[in-house]
């Protein structure tokens, strides 16, 4: 069964050094290992900005236009005590950008640093001294309260001034960038923990395979024929979550919000034999989602939760993927929508059948991830040595690091 894989199958040394902690000075200088039919199965090591030259002609690819947003925030006890609120999703509104657009007060779902110490009342935003926002801030009077306590808390959300919470958030957050890089938010941040293309807040994770990508990739993708589409998965804090159960059948994966357009699913149905590219792994998982969710439509009339397991039982497996594809088409024509809103938490380990893509752009991930069982169920024990390759040719790795673009097998 799937759910005996041991994560210490998937362990490799990762020095310290290896990792990336801050980004390259152009997007496109960094390194491209290609491990495709066309490089005979072995890795090559090439430059970003050669990607195009190793995908199919006419082929597509698919990116994460989500937005990272500035989701850290402190604010300030009487005492002086801080209290860090990391924001993960909205709880009211629901909707991310009904509630980007409030414009005196919304609650969201958070991980609060130092809760113990907050025990009740309102706490103000804390303005540093040297903060060139300062006066801005302090006309939004920014506020909080705890609503709901545990380990993901409610809290609510109070500013005046007429700011939208995007605003809020603009002027008086931080981006979170992964704990991994061991180094506090900095202004190159701001600008490069963004993929170029980026559109729709909401994530509190970039999609780091998109951060290699400038206008001068997407305009050879357009000169080779390759269409591009968009899907928007708004990436959780649960991404960095480590896998501490010996077996994958006892890890809890997060569940995280998508969305993709009745336009993107039609694209899918009509597509064929066409070659697609997922543009990273947060792209990987929505587009694999998809056949369950239609499955759910054809079984249930609706779509639902994609559930972490729900690759790995045998019922709906007759199901054509186009068949399913079309129930999610159906469900939206006949609801009158123009866009699936939907939930996955799938899980995508060794033994996974894929069902969309033949090709992953993708960076080098931590040793026992589930992002690097993903990449095993993709390219097989070939994992180990496309790594091994990695190291031990200067390859960067982690969220700034280098990319790869690998091959179904």
């Amino acid at each position: 069964m799937v759910q005996d894989i041991r994560i210490e199958d998937y362990d490799y040394p990762l020095p310290e050094s290896r990792i990336a902690r801050y980004p390259l000075a152009q997007r496109d200088d960094s390194k491209l290992l290609v491990y495709t039919e066309s490089s005979g199965r072995v890795p090559e090591n090439r430059k970003f900005r050669e990607l195009a030259d190793f995908l199919p002609e006419k082929s597509m690819i698919v990116f994460n236009n989500t937005k990272v947003v500035p989701a850290r925030l402190f604010f300030q006890k009487e005492t002086g005590a801080l209290i860090e609120i990391f924001c993960l999703e909205p709880a009211e509104p629901q909707d991310y950008q009904i509630c980007f657009a409030t414009t005196s007060s919304c609650s969201w779902k958070a991980i609060v640093g130092n809760l113990k110490r907050w025990k009740e009342g309102r706490l103000h935003l804390y303005i540093g001294d040297d903060n060139p926002d300062a006066a801005l801030l302090r006309d939004m009077a920014l506020e909080t309260e705890l609503i709901e306590r545990g380990q993901t808390s409610v809290v609510a959300f109070h500013w005046r001034g007429g700011y939208s919470f995007s605003q809020v958030m603009e002027h008086a957050g931080r981006i979170p960038i992964p704990p991994y890089l061991k180094r506090d938010t900095e202004a190159i941040d701001l600008e490069r923990y963004q993929t170029w293309y980026a559109k729709r807040e909401g994530s509190v994770a970039a999609p780091t395979a998109g951060l290699h990508f400038t206008q001068r990739e997407l305009d050879a993708l357009d000169a080779k024929g390759i269409k591009r589409m968009n899907l928007c998965l708004h990436v959780g804090a649960g991404t960095f979550l480590p896998v501490k159960s010996p077996t994958i059948g006892d890890h809890t994966m997060h569940s995280e919000p998508f969305s993709v357009s009745k336009d993107f699913l039609k694209a899918l149905i009509s597509k064929g034999e066409t070659p697609l590219t997922a543009v990273g792994t947060t792209s990987t998982r929505c587009l694999e989602s998809l056949y369950y969710l239609g499955v759910h439509c054809l079984e249930c009339g609706e779509p639902g939760t994609v559930e972490q397991w729900e690759p790995y039982r045998q019922e709906g497996y007759s199901y054509p993927l186009t068949a399913a594809l079309q129930a999610l088409v159906d469900y939206l024509e006949q609801a009158g929508l123009e866009e699936l809103h939907a939930r996955t938490r799938i899980i995508i380990v060794p033994g996974y059948r894929f069902r969309l893509i033949d090709y992953l752009v993708t960076n080098f991930h931590q040793p026992k991830s589930t992002l690097l069982l993903l990449i095993s169920a993709f390219v097989g024990d070939a994992w180990q040595a496309i790594y091994d390759f990695a190291l031990s040719h200067d390859f960067r790795f982690l969220s700034y690091g280098d990319s790869s673009l690998l091959q179904k097998v």
